[in-house]
């Protein structure tokens, strides 16, 4: 008789236990399934938002925002939870990606397009070319491109391809890239990302 008084006493004990492991395992699903529902739409509609092309003689400059989350992700994969929340500390940041192309695919780092040695075009392409590019907020802020990465193809892909850096931009603005073309000389050229690719 107290081996059952016992079982019996401790049955709501063992249902508020399994009640329990039931509600924690549904709120931790939500914390993950909500930042990759949104990378899931993300893939779906291309991590980048919609190509801007400028044509000047002969020459194709394309600039395209990529959410930083993309590159968060590379370095964290399949972990969005983490993604989601470095991308909290990293919210006020932007990162562009500009092409440039010959129509005839020759390589724009000759000298006949920079009028600088190959080799001054490429350190040019690789550091110098910061300080040409500025970006302009729908709130009038203008924000210098705080760093740049020139993504080396050896020649492989008919175009040049810069990521550029910006830092301090409210997520909800959108933005416009403004470039003053020294390297090949076409002056002034705007790119108005007003596509946002993601927000939180």
């Amino acid at each position: 008789m107290g081996i059952l008084r016992r079982r019996y006493t401790s049955a709501p004990f063992l249902c508020l236990f399994i009640f329990c492991m039931v509600l924690s395992c549904n709120k931790s699903a939500k914390t993950i399934n909500i930042p990759e529902y949104k990378f899931f739409n993300l893939q779906k509609q291309g991590w980048k938002s919609k190509r801007v092309t400028q044509f000047i003689n002969d020459i194709n400059y394309t600039a395209t925002e990529v959410p930083v989350q993309y590159y968060l992700l590379k370095n964290n994969p399949d972990n969005y939870a983490k993604v989601d929340s470095l991308y909290k500390k990293n919210a006020r940041e932007r990162i562009i990606e500009i092409e440039f192309q010959h129509t005839n695919e020759a390589d724009l780092l000759q000298q006949d397009y920079t009028k600088k040695t190959y080799e001054d075009a490429v350190k040019y392409m690789a550091f110098t070319i910061t300080k040409d590019f500025t970006v302009v907020t729908s709130s009038n802020d203008t924000i210098a491109c705080s760093g740049v990465n020139f993504e080396r193809n050896f020649k492989v892909a008919p175009f040049k391809r810069l990521l550029l850096y910006f830092n301090n931009i409210s997520p909800e603005d959108h933005i416009k890239l403004i470039y003053q073309d020294y390297l090949f000389g076409n002056g002034i050229i705007k790119f108005n990302l007003t596509d946002t690719p993601l927000k939180t």
